[in-house]
């Protein structure tokens, strides 16, 4: 790619990466160091979420995004995983209900407390259950309350309507395992990424693929939709391992519309889009630094316009929805950086230079807001709508009035010596399976036992029966 500054008319040209100081960074962090390819963090207007460390299963940090600093040791944790965490998610439409995924093969929702977490939590709002292998992404709808995706390594989608806690469709058309998930704007179509170096474009409710690509000389990672534009970003490597990004027609994905080289470092390059600004951010996992881009509608598509530069290799980044951004400091985007080796949380913000202090509308168009545009059972019937809009200007310190009910349902259990099968992790090592399996031979032994016993006293009382029938007192 040409780096040659190109001087064209953008009221982005001049955006600039600020660093928050250190007592505005959250410090002393127990940072995963997993090494699954996720950004481990999640951000709204009110909370910051983090995997962290931790032994003996798996949890993560829940923090009121006003408590800056230096966290405690023993802050108290999000822990009822029983096995690494993988994923993690706020509901865009409730803003302290929070999705989270794990190597446990469930998918768990929480409900944080008004004010953060004062005592460890282990007990889910919502348990689901059903792959059969570790879960490695979860994504809520982008317009519909209570609908949630999750990807799991037995290569299938599942879509949970959490009114019912239950799945409700299966997606089953990747032959490996699903490395991203991305909608368009209204929710209506589904980008997927795999393993099998094949990029997707497909209805979520039917689970039927509208468009395949084989990306032969661009081994696809990670997908964007780039908002209503009816166009893909996708970031990968190129036949020659250097990092690249292509740009696709949702509608044509035989070639793609452009193919651009960043670099030749080994990290994931993680894509982030801004609908609002048209800027598309690209952040590599392993490198300090944050590349931006305008998105056009005609050639080049691209247009560069500079890079935020830090010493400090990322982990992975969270995003600040917009409302929850200062448009009084003219603040377009909003990162926070996982920075592993020093236990810390950066915010970095991306600011456009204005001299007035007036709000921009130029920069803060009408923007998704928090209220959701359909329920659970007018999505799966076939409806689509786009996003309620608000404006940034006067409604962006509003709060959603959905409130979060957890479904109520029988708890299905087996229970065996005591112990709940249903709800304790696979067996994972072979000393584990052998304990389950005598444990289920004793069931078996027991249940036949209490099996004969009935069917000895099934013959008591026909016999009393038939001898009460037969008695001269009835004739």
């Amino acid at each position: 790619m040409s780096w040659r500054p190109q001087y064209r008319s953008s009221k982005f040209r001049n955006v600039y990466g600020k660093v928050a100081s250190r007592e505005h960074c959250f410090d002393g962090v127990p940072i995963t160091k997993n090494v699954h390819d996720n950004h481990f963090c999640a951000v709204n207007a009110r909370f910051l979420a983090i995997v962290t460390e931790s032994a003996g299963g798996g949890s993560f940090l829940v923090i009121p995004l006003e408590q800056t600093g230096r966290i405690e040791p023993n802050y108290p944790k999000v822990c009822g995983h029983q096995g690494n965490v993988l994923d993690i998610k706020w509901n865009p439409f409730i803003e302290n209900i929070i999705a989270s995924c794990s190597e446990d093969t469930t998918v768990r929702i929480w409900e944080i407390p008004e004010g953060g977490l004062k005592r460890n939590m282990t007990e889910a709002v919502l348990e689901l259950y059903g792959h059969s292998r570790r879960v490695g992404l979860v994504e809520w709808h982008p317009t519909t309350n209570n609908i949630l995706f999750s990807a799991g390594y037995d290569y299938k989608v599942l879509i949970w309507n959490l009114d019912i806690g239950e799945p409700v469709k299966m997606i089953d058309c990747h032959t490996d395992v699903i490395l991203c998930m991305s909608f368009n704007t209204d929710g209506s179509l589904l980008a997927t990424t795999c393993k099998d170096k094949k990029l997707r474009v497909v209805e979520p409710r039917s689970g039927r693929v509208l468009q395949e690509a084989s990306c032969k000389n661009h081994r696809v990672n990670r997908v964007v939709f780039l908002g209503s534009t009816k166009r893909l970003l996708t970031t990968g490597v190129s036949r020659w391992n250097t990092r690249q990004i292509a740009l696709w027609d949702q509608e044509d994905l035989s070639m793609p519309l452009i193919e651009e080289e960043i670099d030749g470092l080994s990290g994931l390059l993680f894509p982030f889009y801004d609908a609002d600004t048209h800027m598309l951010y690209l952040a590599g996992k392993g490198d300090g630094n944050i590349r931006y881009y305008e998105i056009g509608s005609e050639k080049p598509y691209l247009s560069y316009l500079m890079e935020f530069r830090s010493p400090a290799p990322q982990k992975g980044l969270g995003v600040m929805p917009k409302h929850g951004l200062d448009v009084s400091a003219c603040e377009v985007f909003r990162f926070y950086k996982l920075i592993t080796l020093k236990g810390l949380i950066e915010p970095i913000s991306m600011i456009v230079p204005r001299r007035s202090e007036t709000y921009q509308e130029d920069i803060y168009p009408m923007t998704p807001g928090t209220e959701p545009a359909l329920t659970p059972d007018e999505w799966l019937s076939g409806m689509n709508r786009d996003p309620i809009l608000m404006s940034l200007k006067e409604g962006y310190k509003r709060t959603s009035k959905v409130v979060f009910k957890a479904p109520v349902r029988e708890k299905k259990s087996v229970v065996v010596n005591g112990i709940d099968l249903l709800e304790n992790v696979p067996p994972r090592t072979e000393n584990e399976l052998l304990r389950v399996f005598f444990r289920q031979q004793d069931e078996i032994r027991r249940l036949k036992d209490e099996l004969s016993q009935k069917d000895i006293r099934i013959r008591q009382l026909q016999l009393e029966l038939k001898n009460l029938r037969n008695s001269p007192k009835n004739n």
